[in-house]
């Protein structure tokens, strides 16, 4: 069928349609039998609608609206019926068409409830449109002409009457199996149905590998299977540090490389099937950076051979890989054709990956920050002996970060020159770009000339970091504003808030423990003369 300019197969658009419409893939309803996978609910719905308008599956997560419209605060999911007729909402929606979009950094509170407004409607619009059965364009155009698919009935006016009698049977008999409860002759006229409309444009038809190949993609979950590889690989190294660390790292290491194994299976399957790069918004650019935190920990491992790094980047890159699973309604993780702006642009592209695998560098030299300083309180008062060899590490991430982020600028600007006749022109998102290219240059010539030794690295690493949080997230998902607008998003912020204020606060500790320490020992908080000979 197509959707959204895209060809994919029905379990594809079935997974996508209930995600959205209750924010699960699957429904657990009491009175139809439990729970229900979204193929189910997608057949239920278009076979069998009756009786679906009373079930609460259109989910409306954010509160204010809820209580704006009048509903229980206790419910996130609402019925079809009990939304239709809503005045408010009717009020909200009407409203919303008469301004348009407008500016959504005018009232940031404003234009939340706006879009939460504009997803509702989205919602009850696709209820509809699913139980009519227009949402399902499951009919290529007649042989010569361009165009959308059709739906059935759409076909029955396109096509001769013998070749829509023949779609008509096959559906009716699909349907009536269905009501049955046959399956298995369900099944059989499914298949009948499907090979009717192949056999009326097999031209426009895709391939039937290619179909399954996206199936067999969905269903192997490539990155659940990731993260979870990395959860294991770093709690065998963390485990193994003390004791048994020879197989302990070799166990690691292979499930740590399993795990990246499956995220290079899962890009090189969303490039196939998309037939584009696989960083063009921000579902795909959060498991990018999660790749390419594992990427260069794997290579900086191979070198050095420390478990450190890998123990560091691991961690990192769940955190990520867990952040978009558990909020696909914000992180949309179904497969889109490009935008416009992102279309044929190769210097954009470039500019795209080059930039966020500098954040990957700099997660990892976040992790291995993070690690270096836990490690520093656990050692007490000689913790100033924290082992020299992750300074090492540090300082490298940050070297490959800083290489990739200036490099990402600079093509960037060569983009911008191309799109809008202008290398710089301080859009927020070029103006943070730059603040943490800035940010990461001052730690790096800070340590350099001897401004901080090996805890002042690891402190600067992880708190430049939240210079990256700003220009990677906060531009998108709380400014909102920008000529980078393809980029946007809402949602997330609490999750968000919480990392970055929590690694604010680690910061915080560690420095203050440390003043306590250098004051109680009669030393200087800055380093000696001598501490900086030599760097």
């Amino acid at each position: 069928m197509q959707d959204h300019g895209r060809r994919k197969p029905l379990t594809s658009f079935a997974t996508e349609s209930v995600l959205f419409l209750s924010g699960r893939p699957s429904i657990v309803l009491p009175d139809r039998g439990g729970k229900m996978g979204s193929l189910a609910v997608l057949l239920a719905l278009w076979l069998s609608p009756d009786g679906w308008e009373k079930e609460p599956i259109l989910l409306i997560s954010e509160p204010s609206l809820r209580e704006a419209l009048g509903l229980p605060s206790s419910r996130t999911r609402f019925s079809y019926e009990e939304l239709r007729n809503n005045p408010a909402l009717r009020e909200m929606a009407l409203r919303l068409g008469a301004r348009g979009t407008g500016d959504p950094t005018e009232d940031p509170a404003k234009a939340q409830r706006d879009r939460a407004v504009r997803g509702l409607t989205e919602r009850i619009d696709l209820f509809s449109r699913l139980v009519t059965g227009r949402a399902l364009r499951i009919v290529p155009p007649p042989p010569g002409t361009e165009g959308r698919w059709l739906t059935l009935s759409e076909a029955k006016a396109a096509y001769p009457p013998e070749a829509a009698s023949k779609l008509d049977g096959a559906w009716e008999a699909m349907r009536t199996a269905f009501l049955a409860g046959k399956n298995e002759e369900a099944g059989a006229a499914a298949v009948r149905l499907a090979e009717e409309i192949r056999s009326l444009n097999p031209g426009a038809y895709p391939d039937a590998a290619k179909l399954l190949f996206e199936q067999r993609y969905h269903e192997l979950q490539p990155w659940r299977w990731a993260w979870i590889c990395y959860g294991a690989a770093a709690i065998c190294l963390a485990l193994t540090s003390g004791w048994g660390r020879r197989i302990g790292y070799g166990i690691g290491w292979g499930l740590a490389l399993t795990g990246f194994l499956f995220q290079a299976y899962g890009f090189y399957c969303r490039i196939v099937l998309a037939g584009r790069p696989p960083v063009t918004n921000m579902y795909e650019s959060v498991i990018w950076v999660a790749f390419g935190v594992v990427l260069f920990a794997l290579v900086l491992e191979a070198v050095y051979r420390s478990r450190y790094i890998l123990l560091a980047a691991l961690p990192i890159a769940v955190l990520c890989l867990l952040f978009v699973q558990t909020q696909p309604l914000i992180f949309d993780p179904s497969l889109q054709p490009l935008v416009p702006v992102l279309r044929n642009n190769f210097w954009l592209t470039v500019h795209v990956l080059t930039v966020t695998l500098s954040y990957a560098a700099f997660g990892l030299a976040l992790g291995l920050g993070d690690l270096y300083l836990w490690r520093w309180l656990r050692r007490g008062p000689d913790g100033r002996s924290v082992d020299p060899l992750l300074r090492q590490y540090i300082y490298r991430s940050l070297q490959i970060g800083v290489f990739f982020l200036a490099s990402g600028v600079v093509l960037g600007a060569v983009w911008a020159n191309y799109s809008w006749g202008r290398f710089w022109d301080w859009d927020p998102k070029e103006t943070w770009a730059l603040v943490a290219l800035l940010c990461y240059l001052a730690l790096l010539h800070g340590s350099i000339a001897g401004w901080w030794g090996e805890f002042g690295l690891a402190l600067g690493a992880v708190l430049c970091f939240l210079s990256v949080l700003m220009a990677w997230y906060g531009v998108n998902f709380v400014l909102g504003k920008g000529l980078h607008s393809y980029g946007f998003g809402s949602g997330a912020v609490g999750p968000v808030a919480a990392f970055a204020l929590a690694e604010l606060l680690f910061a915080a500790w560690c420095g203050w423990v440390r003043r306590k320490r250098r004051a109680r020992e009669g030393m200087p908080i800055a380093p000696s003369p001598a501490s900086r000979a030599g760097r």
